[in-house]
């Protein structure tokens, strides 16, 4: 097949199309018309699946005109399944891009010389020395920068001494809405409600902190090294400690150690009474570890002679509220935030639904060539930037030209531009309008997930509106009324099945997840923003029921039945193969939910194919897209629904001979058990203990190389297994030879050539056979080997094989050349062997 092979897929331009064989030229044509596509109109390059009937039609912006084209959109197509996966990366901060375009071309084509000079460069460079690391824009770009160039008119230029003001790569996708230091903390051993009140930024200095019933301390420590006035006081460790007000109070897993209930109530009137601004409660939920120990009040006795109260999370949010008769608001499984301050408890409602993330993709000014003379008002911009780019980023964070109220450098841009209006006029003069358009229409959605979701938890109406609020809804709705009446409506079309399957489709259109057979979109949390705003509203209404959907990673919307699953895993982002830890299913009719947790009784399971459900702005996509492909490309696996459970997975892997290594999956660095299978029915012990000499002598003739057992295991499985199911078991009768014991065989035995030393060293650590790969003599009983020496010739990759007579054994190798050698040792008159080499006719 013409094209670029890549593991186990080949890519080609369209125009090579007509070159590939007919049955491919089928294919295409079946999955234009799955699809309703045609070439160089919708897709210009082929990606095609050499183990399977899937294959991808995929459009590249420009493909002749830039060097490395951004890939647009692509159609995966299944054509066993008569499925049809389709993605557009229009709006990606990190989409994949091409390299070494003239291996999908012909060699005919007149910009091929062209191309091959670009990639050279690109060699000469060093810029493909980690391939898997350069498949996508960023990290593209930032590794050319990193090397000192940069890419103008499709030539890599060096960057000179003078040039300090080229924009650097954008680097916002790598943060988070927590600033540096705080995601530091968060990352120390702080309590999960700790945790919590850093994720929503509660913890950046501004307020004080009483962690009320500390214990040992482990959070003021931590919180006092970021500079946080922060206190505590616990009965046991630190009674002395006086109890004081704060605008933060933590009552962190106290009120379910507490046997006695009036106590557990006066603990909890104490807590809030020393409140100034937000109260966190956290407490054990009930799980399977909730029926262990002896039953004492409302709770359990454990085996320390501890007291554990397992609550429900309904169960806990109505002992909160009723007991402290206002709200409390679910931002985690066992963990609530308690307002005093209703404005804060505003702002900080308000704010859980602003689009953050879809920001990243509205700030960046479009850079333009260089002019040979600044305009006056590209002067005016630069005099004034240091004014302006703030102006426009909090333009784009309102979604709407700001008050003069609302604006910080309200002073300094008057003095510059005579007026603030005038100010935002040429700000608008600077910047691409439609940018404001985007941010608008996702500040609306913002809003209206936010109405929608106060209007499902039944909260009261705010007696007033914060400020900022107020001029929202003046600016997107007119007034009050109409924007409760907007929300409502899209908070009544999550009922509508229909509709959530549309936007299911949609989003993963988008990249923002994937839709499985059953429609039910995957998801990561991280994206949950970036979705249309009914569903963002379906997802919202699960966490006033269950709470911060931000410590789960992945979300499943079951798009028919009116449920949401919420899956944590262990350590997610840097795990190939995470283990699932924590499921939740919510019935959002029902308002209702189940919690099951994994590890002794539940074996937590692997999720398989973890690309799929991230995108390319997710840490170590490209990593783990690549381990994806390697996994599939072995095909030893049916990763169809769950897959296989974790114990099966790493005994087929293991019996393969492969390993994950991080991100990869490597041969095995260890070495099997002698009587471990070594294919489908011989052993290593057996290919390895099998030579007259070896019998005789008794040496163990051990391999001390693990890569000489995958060798074996390779030979195995390529060519030993198919000859055994064709003509039954095999006679081995000279296998593997170590250094030792070919220093006993003396006649008609070549090491540095015949492969029996797989990849074992010498004395002096060198290779005994550079050819590597492992070999075997075998005869089959009541055979002709000349028949068997043909049928390997032409039904397996062998490297070399060697034919001495019609009943007597052949030598056959399987190495990396696999250079199909098939030579016929024949007997002179004078009693000598003299090699002459057989024609594969196929």
């Amino acid at each position: 097949m013409l094209g670029k092979k890549v593991v186990n897929n080949v890519y080609w331009h369209t125009s090579l199309t007509p070159e590939q064989a007919s049955k491919i030229q089928a294919k295409i044509a079946e999955a234009e018309r799955l699809a309703q596509v045609r070439a160089d109109v919708d897709y210009n390059v082929v990606k095609c699946d050499l183990n399977s009937q899937r294959l991808s039609l995929l459009y590249y912006l420009d493909f002749f005109d830039t060097p490395f084209p951004v890939l647009n959109k692509s159609y995966r197509i299944d054509l066993d399944q008569h499925r049809v996966e389709k993605r557009n990366y229009d709006t990606s901060l990190n989409p994949p891009i091409l390299h070494r375009k003239e291996l999908l071309l012909s060699e005919q084509h007149p910009r091929v010389s062209d191309y091959k000079e670009l990639t050279a460069t690109a060699e000469q460079l060093g810029l493909f020395d980690n391939p898997v690391a350069i498949g996508f824009k960023q990290a593209w770009e930032n590794l050319i920068a990193e090397k000192g160039f940069r890419l103008i008119d499709g030539e890599f230029m060096p960057i000179g001494n003078l040039e300090s003001d080229i924009e650097q790569p954008n680097e916002a996708v790598q943060t988070n809405q927590i600033s540096r230091h705080l995601t530091a903390l968060s990352r120390s051993n702080l309590s999960a409600p700790m945790q919590c009140l850093a994720r929503h930024g509660f913890l950046d200095g501004n307020l004080s902190v009483f962690d009320y019933g500390c214990g040992k301390g482990d959070d003021i420590r931590n919180l006092s090294a970021n500079d946080i006035q922060v206190s505590g006081w616990d009965p046991h460790y630190a009674p002395d400690q006086p109890k004081q007000r704060a605008d933060i109070v933590n009552l962190g897993f106290v009120i379910n150690v507490i046997e006695n209930i009036q106590e557990r109530l006066e603990a909890l009137l104490g807590a809030y009474e020393l409140t100034q601004q937000v109260l966190v409660v956290s407490a054990m939920l009930f799980n399977q570890n909730a029926l262990k120990g002896q039953a004492f009040n409302d709770g359990v006795i454990t085996q320390r002679n501890t007291f554990q109260k397992y609550f429900t999370q309904t169960e806990l949010k109505e002992f909160l509220s009723e007991t402290l008769d206002t709200d409390a608001i679910p931002v985690a499984p066992g963990i609530f935030f308690v307002f005093k301050d209703k404005d804060a408890e505003q702002r900080f409602l308000l704010d859980r639904q602003r689009s953050r993330r879809n920001l990243l993709r509205l700030t960046q000014r479009p850079s333009s060539p260089a002019e040979p003379k600044l305009s006056r008002n590209e002067e005016k911009y630069r005099a004034y930037r240091h004014l302006l780019d703030p102006l426009w980023q909090q333009t784009l964070e309102l979604g709407r030209l700001p008050e003069k109220t609302e604006i910080d450098s309200l002073v300094e841009l008057t003095a510059a531009f005579g007026t603030a209006n005038k100010a935002l006029r040429f700000m608008l003069n600077q910047f691409d309008e439609d940018m404001l358009e985007q941010a608008r229409l996702s500040r609306i959605d913002d809003l209206l997930t936010y109405f929608a979701l106060q209007t499902f938890s039944k909260r009261k109406a705010y007696k007033h509106l914060d400020a900022t609020l107020q001029k929202d809804i003046k600016a997107f709705f007119g007034d009050y009324k109409e924007a409760l009446a907007q929300a409502q409506t899209v908070l009544f079309q999550i009922g509508n099945a229909e509709l959530i399957e549309t936007n299911c489709q949609q989003a993963t259109e988008q990249g923002l997840g994937y839709l499985d057979d059953e429609n039910a979109l995957h998801l990561h949390t991280s994206v949950v923003q970036q979705l249309p705003a009914v569903l963002r509203i379906y997802i919202g209404c699960a966490t006033i029921l269950y709470g911060d959907i931000e410590q789960t990673d992945l979300i499943k919307i079951h798009s028919q039945s009116g449920k949401l699953s919420l899956m944590r895993y262990d350590d997610f982002e840097n795990q190939p193969l995470p283990r699932l830890l924590e499921r939740v299913k919510i019935n959002l009719r029902a308002q209702t939910f189940d919690l099951y947790q994994y590890g002794d009784e539940y074996e937590p399971t692997y999720l398989y194919l973890k690309s799929r459900y991230i995108n390319e702005e997710f840490s170590h996509y490209a990593e783990q897209l690549n381990f994806d492909e390697q996994l599939q490309a072995l095909n030893l696996f049916d990763l169809s629904g769950y897959g296989p459970k974790p114990e099966e997975f790493q005994q087929t892997l293991e019996q393969h001979r492969w390993e994950i290594n991080d991100f990869e999956l490597i041969r095995c660095r260890s070495l099997p058990s002698l009587d471990n299978p070594c294919g489908n029915y011989l052993t290593y012990r057996q290919l390895i203990e099998c030579g007259e000499t070896q019998h005789s002598s008794g040496l163990p003739n051990l391999p001390k190389q693990a890569d000489s057992y995958t060798a074996l295991y390779e030979l195995a499985t390529h060519i030993l297994d198919p000859v055994i199911d064709y003509f039954g078991m095999i006679r081995l009768t000279y296998g593997f030879c170590s250094h030792e014991l070919g220093r006993l065989i003396k006649k008609r035995v070549a090491p540095k050539l015949d492969q029996h030393a797989v990849h074992e060293l010498n004395t002096r650590k060198n290779l005994i056979c550079p050819r590597l790969g492992a070999a075997v003599d075998f005869i089959v009983e009541d055979e002709d080997m000349r028949e068997v020496a043909d049928w390997i010739a032409e039904n397996t990759p062998f490297d070399r094989l060697y034919f001495y007579g019609d009943d007597r054994p052949i030598h056959v190798s399987y190495g990396p050349e696999q250079k199909r050698e098939y030579v016929d040792l024949v007997m002179t008159d004078s009693g000598r062997q003299v090699p002459k080499k057989r024609r594969i006719t196929h």
